[in-house]
């Protein structure tokens, strides 16, 4: 697939529906620990880590729609932080192998929130 341009390069963004832009803007900024970069009525963007985190408005937000895994140093604080704030216990850290450990929450609008804690995830690929 060289040269083809709809060949995937890799995550850029995950958008989340929420039902109250402002809360949910607050809500992020508190999680993430930084300000949006792009914030208007319509879409506020996370710049986190070379990716994006977005937020669409009048959304309907569900645990079952897309899934995405965000790296954290420490999966564990990443849960605790998150569940400090207001978000709602889903799936509980677990170590999937090879010292790999994934986790989830509902955020408070309720989207599925994951996180990951991958020692092998290599930085230096991100493009």
């Amino acid at each position: 697939m060289n040269g083809n341009t709809s060949q995937f390069l890799g995550l850029r963004t995950a958008v989340y529906p929420v039902n109250d832009i402002e809360r949910a803007k607050r809500w992020y900024h508190d999680a993430l620990g930084i300000a949006p970069y792009f914030d208007q009525s319509f879409y506020v963007g996370f710049a986190v880590g070379g990716f994006e985190l977005g937020l669409i408005p009048d959304g309907t937000p569900s645990a079952h729609g897309p899934q995405p895994l965000w790296g954290v140093a420490n999966a564990q604080a990443a849960v605790a932080h998150l569940l400090e704030l207001g978000a709602t216990a889903l799936d509980p850290v677990t170590e999937v192998g090879d010292g790999i450990k994934v986790a989830a929450v509902l955020d408070p609008f309720g989207n599925r929130l994951g996180v990951i804690e991958n020692p092998y995830f290599d930085t230096t690929a991100v493009r």
